[in-house]
């Protein structure tokens, strides 16, 4: 933490500051945002992904930084230089987790770029729940903690399906319609009536149902599994639209849903204090908040199996458990053990083929990710991944040809398994 940093403030706050937020997760943000505007937070979601983007990250950081820090950083200088926004009524917000990956640093990062670029007056919010830092103006309450919760597994369920639509849609933009329909309704429910877990699970069939409405072509496509570092791997900005270079190629994507990682995270917290015997008083809370977490997962997955139509990956409870004799769950740096279980969970489902997201500067990453291929594919001989390395001087067209080729093999692994 920062021994002096600029706060934000409660009247800040009632002045209808403008808080900006980078871009990682489209759907799944726009939720969370809205929750936070319901609170009274003027909070806008950055889209912008010009050149100058990575021009303002290299201007700002040090060389060695991470591509996710850069990019983040390069967002957050180009909109303040855009002319949008008033520098005097603006704050910016990041996520902090508090653990052993750069990521942690992020905050410290921002605040250095802004002083470079003469905003040292603009506040940065850390959003954390392990009370890194504080701001007056900006707390996040038990049940706007709740809210985002539920608006996690809002965004995962809607991912999946809309993944599973959009490559064999038969009207053009249907899917992302939907999506976006659902999205809005969703928020104006939420911040009207509050969480009911009984309206939560009845909205999954109601989900469900409107997707299944979608006329979709019959046909086969190979299915292109997507893992990485959390930023890289969500973010259209971060990884040169991934996800839309795989559907133009003609295979439909498989994105392990976010909760995986929230999931992750929390179990870390009791995970070591039993790998190492330091037991505190946050252990039982924490154990429980996880076992209440890992419950409502397992409902939104029933859901989808119940009904029949679309296909689901596995709960985090058996997902951890595949690292067994692979990695230790020890490892927890950056996404840790964690990309290595999503590649053999992906796997294990049916999806062979896998983007494994590589971002420059990301040690975790080349060790759970690059650092287990060998392994992987010598335990797995169906499985096929290829690692792309994402930074600011990437030959967008290596990255291409490199998918191109993964894809090529794959499809031909799909003509061989249906003789």
């Amino acid at each position: 933490m920062d021994k002096y940093y600029v706060e934000f403030t409660k009247e800040m706050k009632d002045s209808g500051y403008t808080i900006l937020c980078p871009t990682m997760l489209p759907l799944h943000f726009e939720l969370l945002i809205n929750i936070f505007r319901n609170d009274g937070y003027n909070i806008v979601q950055l889209r912008n992904q010009n050149s100058n983007v990575i021009a303002q990250g290299l201007r700002n950081t040090h060389n060695d930084t991470c591509y996710p820090a850069l990019l983040v950083i390069g967002q957050f200088i180009d909109a303040l230089e855009s002319g949008e926004y008033d520098p005097h009524k603006v704050a910016l917000l990041m996520t902090q987790t508090g653990g052993g990956c750069r990521a942690s640093n992020y905050i410290s990062l921002i605040r250095k770029a802004l002083k470079k670029s003469g905003y040292e007056y603009i506040p940065v919010i850390s959003l954390n729940v392990v009370g890194l830092e504080k701001h007056s103006g900006f707390k996040l309450k038990l049940g706007t903690i709740l809210k985002m919760l539920y608006a996690v597994m809002y965004g995962d369920i809607l991912m999946n399906l809309s993944n599973q639509c959009r490559p064999y849609e038969v009207n053009e933009g249907e899917t992302d319609r939907l999506a976006n329909e659902w999205t809005d309704r969703l928020v104006r429910q939420i911040n009207s009536e509050g969480i009911s877990y009984k309206r939560v699970k009845e909205n999954y069939k109601l989900i469900i149902n409107d997707f299944k409405k979608i006329e979709r072509r019959k046909e086969d496509k190979v299915k292109v599994g997507v893992v990485g570092e959390i930023y890289v791997k969500y973010s259209p900005l971060a990884n040169s639209n991934l996800e839309k270079v795989l559907q133009s190629e003609g295979a439909e994507v498989v994105v392990p849903g976010l909760l995986d990682f929230v999931l992750y995270s929390c179990q870390g917290m009791f995970c070591n204090a039993e790998l190492y015997g330091e037991k505190t008083f946050s252990y039982p809370i924490v154990k429980w908040v996880y076992k209440w977490i890992l419950k409502k997962q397992k409902d939104m997955l029933n859901a989808i199996k119940e009904d029949g139509t679309f296909r689901t990956l596995s709960s985090f409870d058996h997902t951890s458990k595949l690292i067994d004799s692979y990695i230790s769950i020890g490892g927890q740096m950056g996404e840790g053990w964690l990309l290595t279980a999503e590649m053999l969970e992906l796997n294990e489902n049916g999806i062979h083929n896998i983007v494994c997201t590589q971002p420059f500067g990301c040690l975790p990453n080349h060790i759970f990710g690059k650092g287990m291929m060998k392994t992987l594919k010598q335990r797995n001989p169906d499985i096929n991944i290829v690692a792309i390395d994402y930074d600011a001087s990437a030959s967008e067209v290596n990255q291409i040809n490199r998918i191109k080729l993964m894809l090529a093999n794959g499809k031909d692994a799909m003509k061989r398994e249906n003789g």
